[in-house]
């Protein structure tokens, strides 16, 4: 059966993720270890026993649920599955960067300290209160598209997360994300709301952050990874290092084409994807994408065992 192993992004993060599994598996503590002594921080501490609010800010969520997604990954690997029991990776924005440390093509450490840069470099491409993002529920995605075209009004307004075939995220300057609320609600949408997010992702807002990326990968080796990863930007699988780094600097003014990216897989075969680290979300586009591909989540010790059963039975 053809597999896919897909890695969630920011919104999973929760108190205590992870824990679990760093008390049953000494390589997946060994993760945190390594993010730990990359940032020169006890990130580890904030993950199990910090506040929410603290886990939440950018700069932090996204190191920490990579840490999270490659602690599961290894207690995958303890169990005898490693990553070249998939097909593919995938992750949803930072997400990504945990698929490619999964498939070797960064270190964890790396992986981390390029998160903390990015998380930061985005946070303060846009001052708070000026960027917003809005949830577009039941629009499709050419919809979706022409709303925030329409509201941009000289501002901008794209579509930036094209998560499943009824939810589109817009980002953009506040006020024009705000007109395609009201607009969106006047084409049908079921539902559209703001987010509650500290700044506009995946638009062209963050062109300082994609600077900044640009310049943080440039010093930080990337090896051709075991399985392809498949790119949010493009929408299929790459390999090669040198479009893979070009990619990840795309990537943060660039739309989130997850509903592509797995009808891409769904094309190439994959009949099973497992969503490792926190939460559940992906899983949920996954079935209202392609609604025959089997999702399994794997966060836990338990769901560990369950899912190296699975392979073996």
């Amino acid at each position: 059966m053809s597999r896919a192993f897909v890695f969630p992004g920011q919104g999973a993060q929760t108190i205590g993720m992870g824990r679990d599994l760093a008390a049953a598996y000494p390589q997946a503590r060994a993760v945190f270890d390594e993010v730990d002594a990359a940032l020169g921080e006890k990130l580890s501490a904030l993950i199990w026993e910090g506040e929410q609010d603290e886990l939440t800010l950018t700069q932090n969520a996204q190191p920490a649920l990579m840490a999270t997604s490659m602690a599961a990954m290894r207690a995958l690997e303890a169990e005898g599955v490693d990553v070249t029991a998939a097909d593919f990776v995938a992750g949803h924005s930072l997400g990504e960067y945990s698929a490619l440390a999964a498939a070797g093509a960064l270190s964890v450490g790396d992986a981390a300290r390029l998160l903390r840069t990015r998380g930061q470099a985005m946070q303060a491409a846009v001052p708070v209160g000026v960027g917003a993002m809005a949830a577009l529920l039941g629009l499709d995605f050419d919809t979706a598209r022409a709303v925030a075209e329409e509201a941009a009004q000289g501002e901008i307004c794209q579509a930036a997360n094209d998560n499943d075939p009824g939810q589109v995220v817009v980002s953009g300057h506040k006020a024009a994300v705000e007109r395609a609320v009201e607009i969106a609600k006047g084409r049908g949408a079921k539902r559209a709301v703001m987010l509650p997010v500290s700044a506009p992702f995946h638009c062209a807002l963050m062109a300082p952050a994609a600077e900044a990326m640009s310049e943080a990968l440039a010093g930080v080796d990337i090896a051709a990874p075991k399985v392809p990863v498949v790119a949010n930007v493009v929408a299929e699988a790459v390999s090669d290092p040198d479009r893979i780094r070009a990619l990840l600097v795309e990537q943060v003014t660039g739309a989130v084409r997850w509903r592509e990216s797995v009808q891409w897989m769904d094309a190439q075969g994959v009949a099973e994807i497992w969503e490792i680290g926190a939460g559940k979300a992906l899983s949920g586009m996954v079935r209202r994408i392609a609604r025959h591909i089997e999702c399994r989540a794997v966060g836990t010790p338990e769901d560990v065992k369950a899912a190296v059963e699975s392979l073996t039975s």
